[in-house]
């Protein structure tokens, strides 16, 4: 009994110092661990802040190159029917937003569809313009009555403008 005595004496105290020293090596590799992933995420913000920055300057392009009003005085040449620029102005809105989807990764899911819905609307309010003219309508027709419906809905805000306050909305709130 009395090795096991003397035997307890130089294991428990060896015993204790090894876990102390667990303790300890566990504790520094986990603070190591931790600011490993501070570093890592400090690195993916400053890389992808930039990145976010660019997506919401590329949907306010985006909204305001679909806004009626510069549509028509962008894409509007006298040589085009009615026809011919109606589908000229959709063609235009639908390459403008397929060239941004990409960006619904960087806004909130309520910014997107307040975008989608921004596109939607303006294409809507092209195809009304267009329902009610004459075969043989020029593109300056078609032009001036889509700024007509546009002027005449000026008190209510439209999708254009409330997607781009959304917009401005979260980029003050995230930065």
């Amino acid at each position: 009994m009395e090795v096991i005595v003397e035997f307890a004496k130089f294991i428990l105290p060896a015993a204790i110092v090894l876990y102390a020293m667990y303790l300890t090596v566990k504790s520094f590799l986990d603070k190591e661990m931790a600011q490993k992933m501070v570093d890592i995420k400090a690195q993916n913000s400053t890389a992808i802040i930039p990145t976010r920055l660019q997506a919401y300057e590329r949907l306010t392009l985006l909204l305001e190159r679909i806004t009626p009003n510069n549509l028509v005085f962008r894409l509007n040449d006298s040589g085009y029917s009615a026809k011919e620029f109606h589908q000229i102005l959709v063609a235009n809105i639908r390459e403008e937003f397929n060239h941004n989807l990409s960006q619904q990764v960087y806004v909130s899911d309520e910014v997107w569809s307040m975008t989608k819905n921004a596109v939607e609307d303006v294409i809507l309010s092209i195809n009304q313009a267009s329902q009610n003219l004459e075969d043989d309508a020029r593109s300056i027709d078609l032009g001036r009555k889509i700024i007509d419906q546009q002027m005449q809905a000026q008190n209510e805000q439209d999708a254009v403008s409330q997607a781009l306050s959304a917009l401005k909305n979260e980029v003050r709130q995230n930065f």
